[in-house]
């Protein structure tokens, strides 16, 4: 999107359902859905849109406004963003240390820091102040119920706007009190000419990789050169050289290496059994020749391995050691000829 006043195609039903009238919008709305179809994008839209001094007759923020002008800036009174990236670190370690630490969790401290944003009233005289909570499933089970509380008795002119990619990780308790939004996945004729506008190039096989979610695919470019050669080394199937892919498909992140040699094998899995290929369709010659020479129980017993090294992908294990144990195994599941 070129600016935050922008929403995506797809979500032009949800946006007017949401903006329809002011006066009955509730005061939390939890947008939940799928990842990588643009909910946060929606929820910053929103929260720019509600915080606008002239949004237009689809209840679009103006972008022109001292309101827009602070939301844009990072730096509007009556705006907070929390997240897990947010929270700050505490103990008594260098600042490099500090630097390297992902919070994967929103803190009880960082929910009660909004008692003196509720306290206040907005910059203007009938204006409203947004809480923006993304992800919601990052809230643990003490900042859960200190939110629980905020929401059932929810300050006068205050929205809440949760973003929830896993719904099913939320206090039932919190979902009751938020007016559930399912935000939509787009259709594939969407997201292609969305990613065509883009200037992507190989878009149908990248949203195919990604299952659907353009917003990914254009976030991920350079994901996808690495993943060109990844799959040109896996489709070598028994000559790959497990020393030489090994640290290529850990390169960006374990995780991403891992996924890759997941998805990889879940096609291989699909062709031996006359399925449709979910991820490369691209490649279905060169799975088709390492499906008619698949060992299935062997592949059954590495694709149990794969799993298990996702799990521990945020481990500080030797991980390259083991990624090249993995594809060593991977070349010894295919029989010769």
């Amino acid at each position: 999107m070129n600016s935050l006043t922008e929403i995506y195609p797809w979500q032009a039903d949800v946006w007017r359902l949401v903006n329809q009238d002011d006066k009955r919008r509730a005061h939390a709305l939890l947008l939940h859905g799928r990842a990588g179809i643009g909910k946060y994008d929606f929820a910053r839209c929103l929260s720019q849109a509600l915080l606008c001094a002239h949004k237009d007759d689809l209840g679009h923020a103006c972008g022109k406004c001292s309101s827009c002008n602070w939301f844009n800036e990072e730096s509007h009174p009556d705006f907070r963003l929390l997240s897990p990236e947010q929270e700050a670190d505490t103990d008594e370690e260098s600042s490099a240390s500090k630097k390297t630490k992902k919070k994967t969790q929103i803190s009880v401290a960082q929910i009660r820091e909004l008692s003196d944003f509720l306290s206040l009233s907005s910059h203007r005289s009938d204006g409203l102040r947004i809480i923006l909570i993304h992800p919601a499933e990052a809230l643990n089970l003490a900042s859960a119920n200190a939110l629980l509380k905020m929401l059932e008795e929810p300050a006068e002119g205050v929205v809440f706007i949760l973003v929830a990619h896993q719904l099913q990780r939320l206090l039932p308790t919190i979902i009751s009190r938020c007016q559930k939004i399912n935000m939509p996945m787009p259709s594939d004729t969407q997201a292609l000419a969305w990613l065509n506008e883009q200037g992507v190039k190989n878009a149908k096989e990248q949203l195919a990789y990604l299952e659907g979610s353009p917003i990914k695919v254009f976030s991920e470019q350079l994901q996808f050169a690495q993943l060109t050669e990844i799959w040109r080394l896996l489709a070598l199937g028994s000559k790959l050289q497990p020393h030489i892919a090994a640290p290529m498909l850990i390169a960006s992140s374990v995780e991403i290496g891992v996924i890759a040699l997941q998805k990889w094998i879940y096609d291989i899995v699909a062709i031996r059994f006359s399925q449709q290929l979910r991820y490369h369709a691209a490649h279905a010659t060169a799975l088709q020749a390492l499906a008619d020479k698949v060992n299935l129980a062997s592949l059954f017993q590495l694709q149990k391995k794969v799993d298990n090294l996702r799990k521990l992908a945020l481990h500080p294990l030797n991980h390259e050691l083991q990624m090249e144990s993995l594809l060593l195994e991977y070349t010894r599941i295919f029989q010769p000829n």
